[in-house]
């Protein structure tokens, strides 16, 4: 009985083997055209039984020809252009190394322009110091020997006064009274030369511009002989950086243009287990969230851990913590102000109409905001001002260096308001002193008008420089103000609109982009204390 064909699958013949693995010493002089392998006589009756037959050397003619194709294919066209490869990576190689270190010279020459640049309008500055000041000691030490001079002569003319009083005759004493009558001249005060100096607050834009433009691109195209695939693989892109292909085929990565200075360094991103629509940070690294369609306030840490619940009988409009007490102060739908007290909301008082947010003053006054009203009350609930407004207003934040508010009105529908949304700033008589309506400094505009959408703040608070800082929902970023109102730069931008902000007493900023992405930033700020006043 013969043997299962199916055998023959599962031997295999070494490379140059010339004897058949099935029939020990049988030579392979034929090919089976059906299994495609070299076979000795013996297979013709055995495993290859009824297959196609034909001499070995029929098939390695054809083999020789094959093989001789691929020699002249390879020699005059894969190694040549794998020769033209190499050299071409060669000369990259250096070109890439040539270029960094052109790049890297200009960019150390330009630095130290701009501080050569720097020095001499330092220099030229105190130059004009140490020369105003010469001639102002000049006109100061005339005028101190003009004094003395007088002060000698009026002390002379008080003592022959003096004579004349005691032991004068008539006619002495007539001619010392007409000399009193011409008196002395005070010498005039010199008018000095005055100099002042400003420290430029925006100076971060002025150096950019100045320092020049960063832009890195990576053009990538797969480049592969006939037949051959030489590519080795391919990273995905990252950070935010865009892709594009161009005319020619070949993906064009731009990166963004990078900032001087100052940075921004995010020190951690979480997703809440909750909506937020304000956060209050405490003073000991937690923070208080809620929403405004939410009835719990939860305490979270900064890894967005819940450690607290607290449960509101009705929905919570905005929260506020106290710089003070640092009790957390809670406004609702039924026109109730309450205090977080040992863990359960304490109801403090009511107001007339729904209050859209809170603010606690270091004071120990609470600034409401309603519909068309700012309104400012004891924490007894006795008001103490109250003030019309042009919107309804949505955030409210006291600037601890000042005392003034920063207040984002929204123009919602129904509110018989015109204008667009703004962050309106008062002093703490809550009358109004300037609005900020978006302006950004040129350098950060986008590239064409399609990349910038209207102001649309929803979030503000002031930092401990009494800098502003303004969740910008449509824009997708955070914007650094100064207390007077001047565009500074842009914190950080996000793939989501910027919903609330709120800064711990490390100036340690939690952003909120859409709805429950927590960004921890710690961000640099130029601002000084004294230059924050608004008088």
């Amino acid at each position: 009985m013969a043997k299962p064909l199916y055998k023959a699958q599962i031997t295999f013949r070494i490379k140059d083997q010339t004897t058949c693995t099935h029939h020990k010493g049988g030579q392979l002089d034929l090919y089976c055209e059906e299994c495609q392998v070299p076979v000795c006589i013996k297979c013709v009756s055995t495993v290859h039984k009824s297959h196609l037959l034909c001499d070995l050397s029929k098939i390695t003619h054809q083999s020789k020809h094959d093989i001789q194709n691929f020699i002249d294919k390879t020699e005059k066209v894969d190694l040549v252009q794998i020769d033209q490869f190499l050299t071409s990576t060669d000369k990259q190689l250096k070109d890439n190394t040539s270029n960094f270190d052109k790049l890297s010279h200009q960019l150390k020459t330009q630095t130290n322009k701009l501080k050569e640049d720097l020095d001499q309008l330092t220099a030229q500055t105190l130059s004009l110091y140490q020369q105003t000041e010469k001639d102002n000691t000049k006109l100061l030490q005339t005028y101190k020997q003009d004094l003395e001079v007088y002060d000698a002569q009026l002390k002379k003319q008080v003592q022959e006064c003096m004579i004349a009083l005691q032991h004068g005759s008539d006619i002495q004493i007539y001619d010392t009274g007409c000399e009193i009558q011409s008196a002395l001249t005070l010498p005039a005060k010199p008018t000095l030369c005055t100099a002042s100096f400003t420290p430029n607050q925006n100076s971060q834009v002025h150096l950019e511009k100045a320092f020049g433009e960063v832009n890195t691109s990576c053009q990538c195209q797969g480049q592969a002989s006939p037949g051959h695939d030489l590519s080795v693989g391919s990273s995905a892109e990252q950070g935010s950086s865009s892709t594009q292909q161009n005319s020619t085929g070949r993906k064009e990565v731009k990166s963004p243009v990078y900032r001087l200075l100052p940075q921004t360094k995010v020190l951690g991103k979480w997703t809440s287990p909750c909506y937020i629509t304000s956060v209050c940070p405490t003073i000991d690294g937690q923070v208080w969230i809620s929403a405004c369609d939410d009835i719990t306030l939860n305490l979270l840490d900064r890894k967005g851990k819940v450690i607290q619940k607290i449960k509101h009988n009705t929905r919570i409009t905005d929260i506020s913590l106290s710089p003070t007490t640092n009790t957390l102060w809670v406004c609702d739908w039924k026109n109730n102000i309450t205090e977080l007290v040992s863990g359960r909301l304490v109801q403090r008082f009511s107001t007339r109409e729904l209050p859209q947010c809170i603010c606690i003053t270091v004071s120990d006054h609470v600034i409401v905001g309603m519909a068309k009203h700012i309104s400012k009350f004891t924490i007894e609930g006795t008001l103490v001002l109250s003030t019309l407004s042009a919107g309804t207003p949505l955030k409210i934040s006291e600037c601890p260096v000042t005392h003034n508010i920063a207040i984002v009105v929204l123009n919602k529908q129904g509110d018989g308001c015109e204008g667009k949304p703004r962050v309106v700033v008062m002093n703490s008589e809550i009358k109004e002193l300037f609005e900020y309506h978006g302006e950004v400094t040129e350098i950060y505009q986008p590239s064409s008008q399609s990349g910038s959408e209207p102001f649309n703040p929803y979030g503000v608070v002031y930092d401990s420089m009494g800098n502003l800082v303004i969740g910008d929902l449509n824009n997708r970023c955070v914007l650094l103000i100064s207390g007077r109102g001047e565009f500074l730069r842009i914190i950080h931008t996000d793939n989501n609109g910027a919903r609330a902000v709120g800064v711990d007493k490390e100036d340690v900023l939690w952003a909120v982009f859409w709805y429950d992405r927590v960004t921890l930033l710690q961000y640099s700020s130029t601002q000084d204390k004294q230059q924050c006043i608004i008088s």
